[in-house]
């Protein structure tokens, strides 16, 4: 190359192959004939946006009238549940009355059963305790209503298997006790027939009512009639 004025010529590339380097200096070493390998492994690429296409939040792909359908929704089911437990179906039937589609319904279901506001065996379980305990029902008529509750099939199943047969005997037993305290006067066909049908009612087996009836009405004495306090 040619001075000129004490300043180098222009250069001219030639057709060909250029450098795959082309982007301006960055800090390191610089040789007179531009970068040399240590240079080019310091150079950090750009980001790409490209690259972040495959792990966008799903949230940013709902339109504005999706994100306004799930506020809604969250709005609906959050204000039936603190009312009290639903059951997945339960909670499914209340959005749809309040005109939620079923896409927002299945999300809406999904969401709140990650976080576990929403579980049927575990309502399951919870009425099985109180319909026993407090209200002193029988394995037919707690599956009753558990059916009534709309919960899956598997967790009924489930939560029944948890039923004593000896802690429901024992309550049938109590319940006949009080019960047949109101039946004075009453012969004891009369009693028994009055009392079995209490029993049933309330959802005990046939074996269960004959052995707390006779045993809340057998006989004091010897005699025919029985007389109550």
């Amino acid at each position: 190359m040619e001075e000129t004025d004490g300043r180098l010529a222009p250069v001219s590339y030639l057709f060909g192959p250029r450098s795959s380097v082309s982007s301006p200096a960055s800090p390191g070493r610089r040789s007179e004939r531009g970068f040399d390998a240590d240079d080019v492994r310091d150079v950090e690429p750009e980001w790409n946006d490209a690259w972040g296409s495959d792990v966008d939040d799903a949230p940013s792909l709902l339109s504005d009238a999706d994100c306004g359908a799930a506020l809604d929704a969250e709005k609906v089911s959050l204000k039936a549940l603190t009312r009290r437990d639903l059951s997945r179906r339960e909670l499914e039937r209340v959005l749809r009355d309040a005109g939620i589609d079923e896409d927002g319904v299945a999300r809406e279901c999904d969401r709140l059963a990650r976080v576990g506001l929403i579980d049927d065996a575990a309502l399951a379980q919870k009425l099985v305790a109180t319909l026993q305990e407090r209200k002193g029902l029988g394995r037919t008529a707690i599956a009753a209503e558990l059916t009534r509750r709309l919960l899956a099939p598997s967790a009924i199943e489930y939560a029944l298997e948890l039923v004593d047969t000896g802690d429901e005997l024992a309550r049938a037993r109590e319940l006949a006790r009080k019960r047949a305290a109101q039946l004075g006067g009453l012969d004891r066909d009369a009693a028994v027939r009055r009392l079995s049908a209490y029993l049933a009612r309330r959802g005990y087996s046939g074996s269960t009512v004959r052995a707390a009836v006779d045993e809340a009405l057998a006989p004091r004495r010897s005699g025919s009639v029985v007389r109550f306090r």
